[in-house]
C-alpha cells in the first residue's frame, strides 16, 4: 500500500454491534484512536486493533439512520463490511464522515442519467460514464461528455432506490431529485455496483428533511410556504395571506436560509427548492 496516506486520526469510539451476521448481546463501546487512510480504517483500543479495508465496506448509514436506542453515544454512524455491523463515533464527527465517503467513493466511475427527469417530465436522455467527487456538503458528476453536475445535499427533495435496465442489464439505480440553477426541479439517476448505489444514497440523505416536524416553522411560515405549494406568485402573497409586504420579505429570508427557498432574482422571487416542496406537501398534508 505504498500510495496509502492518512487522511484521519482521532479519538472516539466504536463498537460491534453485528458479528457474522448476528446480533452482538452485551455492547460495549469501546474508546481509542480511529485512524482512516484512503485505503483503511483503523479502530485502535486497549483491546487490540481492528482494521477494516474501504473497499470491502458495503454500505454506510449516518446517525439518522440508526436506532438511536442502541446507544446513549450520539453522532456516529454504521459500516457493513459482509456480515459484520460496526458503529462508529469519532469526534469531531462532521469533518470526519467528510473524509471517510471521499475515501470510499470519490473518483470513482458510475453512470449518470442527467436530467432524467425535468419539471416532472421524464427526458429522452441517456446513460453516460461520469466521475465522483464528493465534497462536504455536495457530490459532482463529471460525465464523459463534458456536462458537469451538482448535486448539493442541503437541496435534496427526495431519494429512493430501484432497479431499472441499464445498458441492457438490470441495476440497482439511484434517483435523487434536486434543483438546479434557476430553480428548476430535476432528477438525477445514477448507477454502478450495488456498493455505489448505497454509499452515495447515504451521503445524498445525509441532509435531507422529509417532515416539517424536522424544521422549526411559525405560523407565518406555513402561510407562505403554502401559498408557494399552491402556485401563488411570490409578489402576490402579502394579499394573499394578508401579511404585510416586510413580513413576507422576513419569510422569506427565513425559508432561505433553512434551505427551503432559493432567490431567483434580487426583486425578491423566489421559488421552493425541492427540500420546500416536500415539507409544503406535508404541511398542507396535515391541516
Amino acid at each position: 500500500m505504498s500510495d496509502e496516506r492518512t487522511l484521519a486520526d482521532t479519538k472516539g469510539k466504536f463498537v460491534q454491534v453485528v458479528k457474522d451476521g448476528r446480533k452482538v448481546a452485551d455492547l460495549e463501546w469501546l474508546s481509542g484512536r480511529i485512524i482512516l487512510s484512503n485505503k483503511r480504517l483503523v479502530l485502535v483500543s486497549a483491546e487490540g486493533k481492528r482494521t477494516i479495508v474501504l473497499s470491502n465496506v458495503k454500505t454506510v448509514k449516518n446517525r439518522t439512520d440508526v436506532n438511536e436506542a442502541i446507544s446513549p453515544v450520539s453522532g456516529y454512524f454504521s459500516l457493513q463490511i459482509d456480515s459484520d455491523v460496526f458503529l462508529v463515533a469519532p469526534s469531531p464527527i462532521e469533518e470526519f464522515e467528510e473524509r471517510l465517503y471521499t475515501a470510499l467513493v470519490d473518483g470513482e466511475v458510475v453512470l449518470v442519467k442527467h436530467p432524467a427527469v425535468e419539471g416532472g417530465v421524464v427526458q429522452d436522455t441517456g446513460w453516460q460514464k461520469a466521475r465522483v467527487s464528493v465534497d462536504a456538503d455536495e457530490v459532482d458528476f463529471a460525465v464523459a461528455s463534458g456536462q458537469f453536475v451538482e448535486v448539493e445535499v442541503a437541496d435534496v427533495g427526495g431519494v429512493s432506490v430501484t432497479e431499472k435496465s441499464v445498458t441492457g442489464s438490470t441495476r440497482r439505480v439511484l434517483e435523487v431529485e434536486h434543483t438546479v440553477e434557476g430553480g428548476t426541479s430535476v432528477e438525477t439517476h445514477v448507477s454502478g455496483s450495488a456498493r455505489h448505489v448505497s454509499i452515495l444514497e447515504s451521503f445524498v440523505s445525509a441532509g435531507q428533511l422529509t417532515d416539517a416536524e424536522d424544521i422549526d416553522l411559525s405560523d407565518r411560515d406555513r402561510q407562505v410556504l403554502m401559498a408557494l405549494y399552491s402556485g401563488v406568485s411570490p409578489f402576490e402573497i402579502p394579499d394573499f395571506v394578508g401579511m404585510d409586504v416586510d413580513d413576507v420579505e422576513d419569510v422569506f429570508d427565513r425559508l432561505r436560509e433553512k434551505g427551503v427557498l432559493t432567490e431567483k432574482r434580487v426583486r425578491r422571487e423566489v421559488r421552493l427548492k425541492a427540500r420546500g416542496r416536500n415539507i409544503a406537501g406535508e404541511v398542507i398534508g396535515d391541516q
